[in-house]
């Protein structure tokens, strides 16, 4: 599954064309799921609370959760009370409910349980969105909805939708190509902001005439989450369960760790004791992501550091205005 899952990240975000047999599926997946955003949007339903959305048109890896994280801040840092609402991807929770610190990301799945940590603000788990905006009311006074682009049953004041700053791959809709929906999709969106690092962002074309942003990762120094330890190792083994796992590659060599090896899980996978085996026995000091590490804390042994990357961000001036003049 692993090589499938880099073969695939290859073939949709470097620029040659893809197989014959991608491109004959292609029109079939753009059809129906134009049909089924189609039928969303003919049924709009109001939240009880001002919704600002944060989406994608790529598949994964644009950085949306350390996004959210950003806008929560922000919003709070000017009076407001953010309430998250995610799909809960990799949890087993079957009905809406407000995550609780002693929640499992196996419950309510690991962006929700990692949102809740870091976050502080309340954050709501739901495959079923509609229901879960409601369970918002009373918790706070505006919605950040995780992955809300084509969630379209929602109604939202504000749009905002991350484009990696390298663009849309070989531009081709999935399964040919990352993208969910045709570049033109962008005229649906108030905000776009482009993701990356420094030199992908400052050298990024615009793809809309829309309001477009840059947001620049920036790597920090790793923290250990199992021991405490304070002194971070300079020669890493990267791990990780994350859409486009060459980001966080890159932003470990980037912030000075030297990759003596890697090891990628499928986006979401459940980290299990078998895994967590076979990591120990790399015998390397162990590099992860924020979204990982609540789901190996758990399962890592006592004495044994577990080494996070955590990520800060350079905003472009303006971005955090413009989001705040949608909102009524």
């Amino acid at each position: 599954m692993t090589g499938l899952h880099e073969r695939v990240e290859r073939l949709w975000w470097n620029q040659a064309k893809p197989p014959l047999w991608l491109r004959c599926v292609e029109p079939i997946y753009a059809a129906m799921s134009s049909i089924h955003l189609r039928r969303r949007a003919a049924h709009i339903i109001q939240p009880p609370l001002p919704l600002i959305s944060v989406g994608n048109i790529t598949a994964g890896g644009s950085g949306k959760t350390p996004f959210v994280l950003w806008l929560a801040d922000m919003l709070q840092s000017r009076g407001y009370e953010p309430v998250m609402l995610c799909r809960g991807d990799g949890g087993k929770a079957a009905k809406p409910v407000v995550v609780k610190s002693e929640d499992s990301a196996a419950q309510v799945g690991d962006e929700a349980k990692m949102l809740t940590e870091l976050s502080g603000c309340p954050v709501i788990a739901a495959h079923d969105r509609i229901a879960g905006s409601r369970m918002a009311e009373g918790l706070g006074n505006v919605i950040i909805l995780d992955d809300g682009f084509q969630y379209r049953h929602l109604g939202r004041c504000c749009d905002i939708v991350l484009v990696p700053a390298e663009g849309v791959g070989n531009g081709h809709q999935i399964p040919a190509g990352p993208l969910r929906e045709p570049v033109a999709a962008l005229a649906r969106a108030d905000i776009v902001v482009r993701t990356g690092n420094r030199p992908e962002v400052d050298n990024c074309k615009a793809l809309t005439a829309k309001n477009e942003y840059g947001w620049i990762r920036l790597p920090g120094c790793l923290v250990d989450v199992a021991t405490g330890a304070k002194s971070a190792p300079v020669d890493v083994c990267a791990v990780t369960a994350i859409a486009r796992p060459q980001r966080f590659f890159d932003d470990l060599q980037a912030a000075g760790f030297n990759l003596v090896g890697n090891k990628i899980f499928p986006d979401h996978h459940p980290f299990t004791d078998r895994d967590v085996d076979v990591l120990l026995r790399m015998h390397a000091d162990i590099a992860v992501t924020a979204k990982d590490a609540v789901k190996l804390v758990p399962l890592w042994p006592k004495g044994r550091p577990l080494w996070v990357l955590p990520l800060s961000a350079e905003v472009q001036s303006g971005l955090i205005e413009t989001i705040l003049q949608n909102l009524p």
